[in-house]
């Protein structure tokens, strides 16, 4: 039988790689903006460290729920028969729109906000901006998910489907990559494209708040949180936030503590 984790985290590396050799060979934005090599130390080792604490935390905690529930006869699904197929696009659908309203809280809810800003005050967009969070946001966001998983009684191998299609598209919607405009326009019907989600790394703050859709574009026009587009051109506007450009908010160290400052 194929190892859960060990499946996601092959998709997950070769999503990465085929990412980056895309904006490599064809950056949509001037790739020197920032210096990577600080930026990719800071992003991920961000996301080493919440491997690390969450090895020792809530690791596979969607999983083990998953399969608690299903052990144990909790959730929708073991009260309503459903076709395997449709309980598993039912699940795919509610842990996304769970999912898009979590990413809204923490634009809403000061508290929260301390903790995501550190993923919005990068200053360049790009593959690495996808692992960007601090290790006590991911904490938190696999207790949320996995409570909704328990509640939806949801099958384990949907979980991890969720979980790559989650990954995967985190990779590529942070791509500093451009999809041709009519492509882009038809693809976005469904799905969140980097155009997209870039609009939400502006630095202006109604565009910030805004698209904060993870895999499909819906729930931004249902919920009323879609922006086609920024003002300024997305290839030339500011990325990050105002409040912290300096060095010192850029550096690994510096992002750890950024949840904790007064300002």
């Amino acid at each position: 039988m194929i190892d859960m984790e060990l499946f996601r985290f092959a998709v997950f590396a070769a999503l990465l790689l085929i990412m980056a050799g895309w904006e490599y060979a064809a950056p949509y934005r001037d790739a020197g903006q920032s210096r990577r090599s600080v930026r990719w130390l800071t992003n991920f080792g961000l996301m080493a460290g919440s491997a690390v604490l969450g090895r020792f935390t809530v690791g596979a905690a969607m999983i083990l729920g998953a399969q608690w529930a299903q052990g144990n006869g909790w959730g929708l699904f073991h009260l309503v028969a459903f076709p395997g197929w449709i309980a598993a696009l039912i699940s795919i659908a509610v842990l996304d729109a769970a999912v898009y309203w979590q990413h809204r809280l923490t634009h809403i809810v000061p508290l929260f906000w301390r903790f995501h800003r550190v993923h919005h005050c990068d200053l360049a967009f790009d593959v690495s901006t996808a692992v960007r969070f601090h290790p006590f946001e991911i904490m938190a966001s696999a207790i949320y998910k996995s409570a909704i998983v328990v509640m939806l009684g949801a099958d384990p191998w949907v979980v991890v489907v969720y979980e790559t299609l989650l990954s995967g598209f985190a990779l590529f919607n942070h791509g500093n990559v451009h999809l041709p405009t009519r492509l882009d326009r038809v693809v976005r019907v469904l799905f969140v494209t980097p155009d997209m989600h870039r609009v939400h790394h502006s630095i202006e703050t109604v565009e910030t708040n805004s698209n904060y859709g993870n895999i499909l574009s819906v729930w931004d026009r249902v919920f009323a949180s879609y922006r086609p587009k920024t003002r300024i051109n997305d290839h030339d506007m500011p990325i990050g936030l105002d409040q912290f450009r300096d060095e010192g908010s850029q550096s690994l160290w510096g992002t750890l503590l950024l949840p904790f400052r007064r300002s």
